[in-house]
């Protein structure tokens, strides 16, 4: 909570003041908040890098628009949801991940996404990856972001009761496959 009160000043923006500045400062808070969401609902690091570019143009070309109904993380994260939402219906986006579902491309990785990579092994986060995404994004905003009921409600713009009851059946689906992981190794 400690970088939402440095955005306070956020409220009483002007036309004058330094939207390049503030943006900044918001992408240093959030940006790696942003594209870890973007990349738990896509599972690409290409389209993550992408849609977090979007995400901070948006934020740059709507900041003045931003009304403090909801906290900075709460609107910044409602912005990449619906960014990766519209990315995932594009035809682009089903255009290149069936070209690589077909000819998976050869390119060295990166020591960024080979230390991904060695995080994704992590079998809880392999189970959290294999939900289907809406029970995998409550857990994530949940777990990860902390985010109550209510903002996650915000972001993903459902009521509180369908994310209470999409968190009760992603922690049912996790534990069932803890518990098949259980004994396939016993």
């Amino acid at each position: 909570m400690e970088s939402e009160v440095n955005f306070e000043y956020l409220r009483y923006l002007s036309g004058s003041s330094d939207k390049k500045t503030i943006v900044e400062q918001l992408m240093v808070a959030y940006g790696q908040d942003v594209w870890n969401y973007a990349y738990s609902m896509t599972r690409k690091w290409d389209q993550a890098d992408d849609i977090t570019q979007d995400v901070f143009i948006k934020v740059y070309k709507n900041l003045y628009t931003f009304r403090n109904e909801s906290s900075i993380k709460t609107w910044i994260l409602t912005i990449t949801r619906h960014m990766t939402l519209d990315y995932r219906r594009s035809a682009f986006y089903r255009k290149v991940t069936l070209v690589e579902f077909l000819a998976p491309s050869v390119e060295t990785k990166s020591t960024e996404q080979d230390v991904m990579d060695k995080m994704a092994q992590n079998a809880l986060w392999k189970m959290v990856l294999s939900l289907p995404v809406k029970y995998r994004e409550v857990l994530i905003l949940y777990a990860h972001y902390q985010l109550s009921m209510k903002e996650m409600a915000q972001v993903l713009g459902l009521t509180e009761g369908t994310v209470k009851s999409r968190l009760f059946h992603a922690r049912k689906k996790i534990t069932k496959l803890r518990e098949g992981q259980d004994h396939g190794t016993n």
